[in-house]
């Protein structure tokens, strides 16, 4: 059997007005000034504490964090993060293979990834998702690490797909074949550890083919 796992902000959701929002929110409530969203958008993909730790190492990271899941919860409930163009094919075509599963590794909390895979009926699709409640922050490999153990495969066996420097080294420390993609809240010079970076949800499933041979 063959892993394939996705990150999910700036992968398959473009959850970036929700974020950035909710962080203006977080910064407000809590009496400080907000980053620029280029500063913002560089930190998804750590957890929470971490990624607060970084913004404003100074704040009230605690206070931070829960302004932050208010805001983001109530605001993604409203309306959802929409996905990527080419998302929902790309999972449909990967998971009709029979030698194919499909799992999630983010730093989301697990609340939030079950509310955006119920908002776009995606939770069917996924037999392994690994969260920021349960793990070490991304680039730590603990998330893949035990989507491997659940799903059965070996580092061989797997590839991440994501759009972040975080992503790609915690593939890298896994040692799983790492994919980025151009269309995150990276610039592509960041993902040099990716074996290869696409453009396009279309051509994924030519470059999983490319890492293990298949026509």
């Amino acid at each position: 059997m063959k892993l394939v796992v996705f990150d999910v902000d700036g992968t398959l959701v473009d959850s970036q007005a929700h974020i950035v929002g909710a962080m203006q929110h977080a910064f407000s409530t809590c009496g400080l000034t907000c980053p620029p969203s280029a500063e913002i958008l560089g930190i998804v993909g750590l957890s929470l504490p971490q990624a607060m730790a970084r913004l404003a190492p100074e704040g009230d990271n605690a206070a931070l964090v829960e302004a932050y899941k208010s805001s983001f919860n109530k605001v993604s409930t409203l309306a959802p993060s929409p996905l990527f163009p080419g998302a929902r094919a790309a999972l449909e075509g990967l998971a009709s293979r029979e030698e194919v599963l499909l799992g999630v590794a983010t730093g989301k909390s697990r609340r939030g990834l079950r509310h955006m895979l119920a908002a776009h009926d995606l939770a069917g699709f996924f037999v392994t998702t690994q969260v920021a409640d349960d793990h070490p922050s991304k680039p730590h490999p603990a998330m893949l690490m035990a989507a491997m153990r659940e799903a059965g495969t070996d580092p061989q066996d797997t590839v991440i797909i994501g759009d972040t420097s975080f992503d790609m080294e915690m593939g890298r420390a896994a040692g799983v074949h790492c994919i980025g993609v151009s269309w995150g809240y990276h610039p592509v010079s960041a993902l040099s550890n990716a074996g290869m970076v696409i453009d396009s949800f279309g051509a994924l499933a030519g470059a999983i083919n490319g890492i293990w041979g298949q026509a």
